[in-house]
Order: C-alpha cells, then structure tokens, then sequence
C-alpha cells in the first residue's frame, strides 16, 4: 500500500506558473505508474497526466499538452507536475494517484487546490 500527499497548489494568475509535488510513502515507489487527475466544481474527474515506473514514457491529456510536464524522482518518492501557461479552466482540485497500470489507479492522495484567475 502507498499514502499519498500532495503539495504545491495555490492561486495564480492565467498564463503563470505552478508545479505540484505528490510526496509518496512505501518502498515500492518505483513499481507504480503515477498520475495526476483534477476535477473542477460541478464536473466529473479529468485524467491530467501519467509517467511510468522508470519514468521513460509519458502520457498527457489533451487540454493540458505541451502546457504541462509530468515528472518523478525515485529516489525521492516524488512525483512532479509542472503547470506552464495556466488557464482559468485549469483550476480545479488535482489529485495523485498511483497504480499498476495507466488505466488502473488504486491509491489516491487527498488533491491540492489550483486557481486560475484572469
């Protein structure tokens, strides 16, 4: 089993900047794929971006592409993402997650507010 605990969220203005750690416990970090989901007011969760175990492949959601940049350090038990060129309909709470498959997320951190204002 892993906790999860995100950091790093916050306010700021469109077009700034933020990056989000997710702090991770356990020492099986580096057999889980890793993810980043958010989910706005009144709206259903939205996959962000995930990493693999070694961290060599990456797969992003479509709203976010090129604007955002999953990372992680094993041996830190840290998972980044780095939030470029922010817009106000990426605020939303983001959340970690953890999981053996990119479709398959077991373990959830308790989300980071972001806000976006114009």
């Amino acid at each position: 089993q892993v906790q999860l605990v995100e950091s790093g969220g916050g306010w700021v203005q469109a077009g700034g900047s933020l990056r989000l750690s997710c702090a991770a416990s356990g020492r099986s970090f580096s057999s889980y794929v890793m993810g980043w989901f958010r989910q706005a007011p009144g709206e259903e969760r939205e996959f962000v971006s995930a990493i693999s175990e070694s961290g060599g492949c990456t797969y992003d959601g479509g709203s976010v592409k090129g604007r955002f940049t999953i990372s992680r350090d094993n041996a830190k038990n840290t998972v980044y993402l780095q939030m470029n060129r922010l817009k106000t309909e990426d605020t939303a709470v983001y959340y970690c997650a953890a999981g053996y498959g990119a479709d398959n997320f077991e373990y959830w951190g308790q989300g980071t507010q972001v806000t976006v204002s114009s």
